[in-house]
């Protein structure tokens, strides 16, 4: 918007000078000059009055107090209100808020304040725990579980468990030390498990052998001197409650294999075993339990080359502490009895077959397992996988002299099941957890085998399916994968075209036949398109050259050559 010009006339009359009339001979730069001087000048009305401000400035204000006030006061309280200006009001912060504000950072920007989230109500969570049915028995020695405390294990926020672990390609990214550190943190979790099992008057209970992961391995094992400390505050405390630690080395711990770096690699997990054991401070009731193994072929040769590596390639140590226990598959009892009085080894006598052995060597406190099949087993590979609980103790079992190992998916909840049966111990009741219903068979040629279930490594409850992995590598997509699982597509939209050809209905009578699902498969596509081949032209497609099957190995087997591990360089 243009300046208005302020004429001479209005000038002289403001200031009570005629500056043009007094000298209107004067040139024109003159005349202007004295306009200016003029417009410098105070208004008359208004001593002190500052110049003109710019409208940009109009919040900037002066106040002179000895000055008086204005007339045109009175004219702005006779302006209409909506003429008015009235100051805009800001809301009073908080001195404490205000001072967090002027706070600056090493940048010298404000410091922003941190927004702290509300913390829930939590309200402990109540378990409705039924009743159970009321037995009796003459048995009064000890219950265990093995490795794993399932209400321990999800504490939050750090779980309390000793078996965790990692893979071999962890520690080459990572370095042994990392499986070191593992190590550490399990056996300082291993104390505040007894202390928690000696709350709840638990007093028998079965270590991971995953306590120190590949300790025995190869190329990457390690000594457990540097958690000497760590081991033996943890076997002072089993000492001082009296509780009995034992030990079950995985299914590939054979010592009766045909292959010498299956032997050897046997040997180094069992010394694994009693250095563990050792630097705790151990007695002899704390065994190693190992299982014969295969039979490969012959049983009486493999027996036979049990005895003399048993013989010739264990220390003293390790022969104080190794038992024998019998198996569903290959070694029963009266396999094992001989071998066990010929070199005079106890013998662990697990009562899935309810056979009863009584026997107490080396003077080691005599030591069995309890478990019972999953309901709705029928097979003899079903009835392999352990229940989540047991409810029955066997008649035979008298007395205190036998230390009885639950081997249940429950862990500590199967014991607490048993003693509430049988009104063994007082239980905690905030410990307790209802029991979760039974996973039905699923049967079949569609049938998945459930993880470790291909050769029945995983059901015996062992506890070393509890292994839980670190920052483990997933496995990459290999191309012999990716044409296991084209083939399978192929081979399934054969079976569907089958199966839409053979359908009849109840009365004998041929469906109506359906079309078969077009699938990308060498079987249907006609020149790489997606056309799909009619039933009249010919077919033409790649052969795939196919390579010949491996003979299929067991889990123990495949462990054994993983641990035995055959590469030079680490």
């Amino acid at each position: 918007m243009p300046k208005r010009k302020r004429t001479t006339t209005a000038a002289a009359t403001t200031t009570g000078q005629t500056v043009a009339s007094a000298i209107p001979t004067e040139d024109a730069v003159a005349a202007a000059t004295a306009a200016v001087l003029a417009l410098s000048d105070p208004v008359a009305g208004f001593p002190g009055s500052p110049r003109r401000v710019s409208g940009r400035t109009h919040n900037v204000t002066t106040t002179y107090a000895d000055e008086p006030s204005s007339p045109l006061s009175e004219l702005e309280d006779e302006l209409p209100a909506s003429k008015k200006r009235t100051p805009r009001k800001r809301a009073k912060r908080p001195a404490a808020a205000a001072e967090s504000a002027l706070t600056e950072d090493g940048e010298g920007s404000p410091a922003k304040q941190k927004r702290t989230r509300r913390k829930k109500a939590t309200e402990p969570v109540v378990y409705d725990i039924p009743p159970v049915e009321r037995k009796e028995t003459k048995f009064t020695g000890r219950l265990g579980y093995a490795c794993l405390n399932t209400i321990l294990r999800a504490t939050k926020p750090e779980p309390i468990f000793c078996s965790r672990t990692c893979r071999l390609e962890t520690i080459r990214k990572n370095g042994i030390e990392f499986a070191k550190e593992l190590g550490l943190k399990n056996a300082r979790d291993l104390k505040e498990m007894i202390e928690w099992n000696e709350k709840n008057r638990i007093r028998f209970f079965r270590v991971s052998s995953e306590m120190f992961p590949f300790a025995s391995h190869k190329v990457h094992g390690y000594d457990l001197e540097y958690a000497r400390e760590e081991l033996k505050v943890a076997g002072d405390l089993a000492k001082r409650y009296g509780h009995r630690l034992t030990t079950h080395p995985g299914q590939f711990t054979q010592l009766a294999s045909p292959k010498d770096d299956v032997v050897t690699a046997s040997v180094r997990e069992l010394e694994y075993h009693c250095q563990m054991m050792r630097y705790m401070g151990l007695d002899q009731d704390s065994v190693i339990i190992i299982h014969m193994g295969g039979v490969y072929g012959d049983k009486e040769t493999t027996l036979a080359r049990f005895k003399e590596n048993y013989r010739t390639r264990l220390t003293d140590e390790m022969k104080a502490r190794v038992v024998l226990e019998n198996d569903e598959i290959c070694y029963n009892p009266d396999d094992l009895l001989p071998v066990c009085d010929e070199l005079g080894i106890p013998m662990v006598l697990d009562y899935h077959h309810n056979w009863i052995y009584a026997g107490r060597a080396k003077g080691i406190r005599q030591k069995q397992h309890l478990s019972e099949p999953r309901p709705g087993a029928e097979t003899v590979m079903e009835k392999r996988a352990h229940a989540d609980r047991c409810v029955t103790l066997p008649e035979e079992l008298v007395g205190a002299d036998v230390d009885l190992m639950i081997e249940a998916k429950d862990k500590e909840q199967a014991v607490f099941h048993l003693y509430r049966i049988y009104a063994l111990e007082e239980v905690i009741h905030e410990n307790l957890r209802p029991e979760k219903p039974p996973k039905p068979f699923v049967r079949g040629k569609d049938r998945a085998p459930a993880k470790g279930d291909e050769d029945g490594e995983g059901l015996d409850g062992d506890g070393e399916d509890e292994a839980e992995a670190v920052e483990g590598t997933p496995r990459k997509r290999t191309r012999t994968r990716a044409k296991a699982s084209a083939k399978g597509e192929a081979e399934a939209a054969e079976v569907e075209g089958d199966t839409a050809m053979k359908e009849e209905d109840a009365d004998g009578k041929p469906k109506r036949k359906s079309k078969p699902k077009i699938r990308r498969t060498a079987t249907n596509v006609v020149a790489g398109t997606d056309t799909p081949a009619s039933p009249s032209s010919p077919v033409k497609s790649r052969r795939v050259p196919t390579t010949p099957r491996r003979p299929r190995r067991s889990k123990a087997e495949a462990a054994a050559e993983g641990l035995v591990n055959q590469e030079d360089d680490p």
